[in-house]
């Protein structure tokens, strides 16, 4: 755990959760897996509290808690999971591009509370599309419900394990903390629920549907509330296949860049077939034949069975090998190489970096010594038609950059330098931890930076904020024109003018964040697949 993860993830935690989640969330990082009592001591907290941000972590999956043999219960944060917070705009978006405003609130609100039941989770969704719609109109829970379930059907929401009912039954003493467990084929089965009902609105606190003043209503004993159908199923967002979703995407569009969009849609005709069957953590997908792609293209897309055979051929004799040929049966056996294509996307990813920090160049001999495998400092010169001058400066500084590694090789025991061959190499896995570590650094300073900068005009974002309120609610009663530019010019034109300039700022800061954290997905996919792969 370098200290970039550690700052990041601090961040992250404090600005999701507050002061006292951060501090026990980044001691456990700091430490692994401690007691709570020891956590307690160690952090100054006080027991209330650090059960109560230990309860939080939990619920949200940050950290996981195990008994050893001696009946002690540990905890243990989860850095990667703390640091997939970054992602959260992302897998709303996603949400929302595939099952519009409804899928969008229904990830947003599993993300913002970590666990939640389905028919909690509909009810919120349709309160919030309802305040949202014209007056009149409401969202049906049956609509939220159907979303949900395809959602569901997809693998976008999962089921959280539960308590085995065999442990509840048992009469002697309960265990220390419980063991939660879910079977492969329930994780993503719905309960039946019968949701009737449709969206409510918000009243202002004082008045109620009724018109009648709050004080004046009779209170409602909850003694006679009915039972929530899907009590103790509780759901999540699944994280790992909106990962896989992400890897998919980068994958036809890095295909539409190099050959055409038809190339691409048979690519993500491929990939949406094996979207299930495949695992994500896969290296190829599954063996799919030529006639079986042909009948899943999408409705419209008019090319004939002849022409589909001529682009899988193109596709896998291509150098990147993204798509491989398994077989002849069926009219070809195809699969898409996961890992080669994760591998080459990495690749790029250096080329790109190299090319804006040190020039044109400095990426042909990248490029070249990535070809190659190993060059001397000779040949290096020779093959990219470089000064041998110019040639000796990019590969010295691209090596104390650590984006390119030399390799020792002596003619003689005693390693001699007259008689060692020194040759260049790039080690692609070494070279992406780097960059990982690079962005990880970056994305903190971004954070930073953007909080620096909300902290110096607070004053006057709560004053703009004030005034918008005051307008908002003075339209409501249908007060004059004359009146609302009044109010308007409550804030003058150099205020404005800064309000302008810090919202210019905080936009720059927002797209480097988002392009920097699609960076890091990129290269932490790579470095897991490679990894795995060894």
């Amino acid at each position: 755990m370098t200290q970039a993860e550690i700052k990041l993830c601090s961040l992250l935690l404090q600005e999701h959760f507050g002061e006292i989640v951060e501090k026990i969330g980044v001691h456990l990082i700091r430490t692994g897996s401690q007691p709570l009592r020891v956590i307690a001591h160690d952090t100054g907290t006080s027991l209330d509290q650090v059960k109560k941000a230990l309860c939080v972590l939990i619920q949200h999956n940050l950290v996981i808690y195990q008994v050893h043999k001696r009946g002690v219960v540990e905890y243990e944060a989860q850095c990667s999971r703390v640091l997939r917070m970054l992602r959260y705009p992302r897998y709303i978006y996603t949400a929302k591009t595939l099952y519009s405003d409804t899928g969008e609130l229904i990830v947003e609100e599993l993300l913002l509370n970590g666990k939640m039941a389905m028919s909690a989770v509909v009810k919120k969704v349709a309160d919030r599309l309802t305040e949202t719609m014209e007056d009149g109109k409401t969202m049906d829970y049956a609509e939220v419900s159907n979303t949900f379930v395809r959602l569901a059907d997809t693998h976008f929401v999962q089921r959280c394990p539960l308590v085995p009912a065999t442990e509840n039954s048992d009469p002697g003493p309960p265990p220390p903390a419980p063991t939660l467990v879910i079977s492969e084929k329930d994780m993503y089965l719905v309960p039946k629920l019968s949701l009737i009902g449709k969206g409510k609105r918000r009243r202002s606190s004082d008045e109620d549907a009724t018109g009648e003043p709050k004080a004046k209503r009779p209170k409602h004993t909850t003694d006679n509330k009915e039972p929530i159908p899907d009590d103790g199923i509780y759901w999540q967002a699944n994280l790992d296949r909106f990962h896989q979703h992400f890897r998919d995407q980068g994958i036809v569009s890095a295909v539409a860049n190099r050959m055409d969009q038809t190339s691409s849609e048979i690519v993500r005709t491929m990939l949406r077939m094996s979207e299930i069957t495949t695992s994500s953590s896969a290296p190829f997908t599954q063996p799919l034949s030529s006639n079986e792609i042909f009948r899943s293209l999408p409705v419209g897309y008019n090319i004939s069975k002849q022409v589909l055979d001529q682009y899988l051929t193109l596709l896998a004799d291509d150098p990147l090998e993204f798509v491989g040929k398994s077989g002849d049966s069926g009219g070809g056996m195809y699969v898409i190489n996961l890992h080669k294509a994760l591998g080459s996307l990495a690749t790029a990813t250096l080329e790109s970096v190299i090319q804006e920090r040190f020039g044109s160049r400095c990426a042909r001999i990248f490029r070249l010594v990535l070809q190659k495998k190993h060059l001397e400092q000779k040949q290096v010169e020779d093959f990219a038609m470089i000064p041998a001058k110019e040639a000796k400066d990019m590969l010295y500084k691209m090596l104390s950059e650590n984006f390119i590694s030399l390799q020792e090789i002596p003619k003689t025991p005693d390693h001699a330098p007259s008689r060692t061959f020194y040759l260049y190499t790039v080690n692609i896995l070494s070279a992406a931890r780097m960059l990982l570590h690079r962005c990880y650094k970056s994305v903190a300073n971004l954070i930073e930076r953007r909080q620096f900068e909300t902290k110096e005009n607070k004053r006057l974002l709560e004053k703009s904020q004030r005034v918008e309120a005051i307008i908002a609610s003075m339209q409501a009663t249908g007060a004059e024109e004359a009146q609302l530019q009044e109010i308007e010019e409550m804030i003058t034109a150099p205020e404005r003018q800064q309000l302008e300039t810090l919202k210019r700022n905080v936009n720059k800061l927002d797209a480097c964040e988002i392009q920097v954290v699609e960076t890091i997905f990129l290269l932490e996919s790579y470095i897991e697949s490679t990894v795995k792969r060894q």
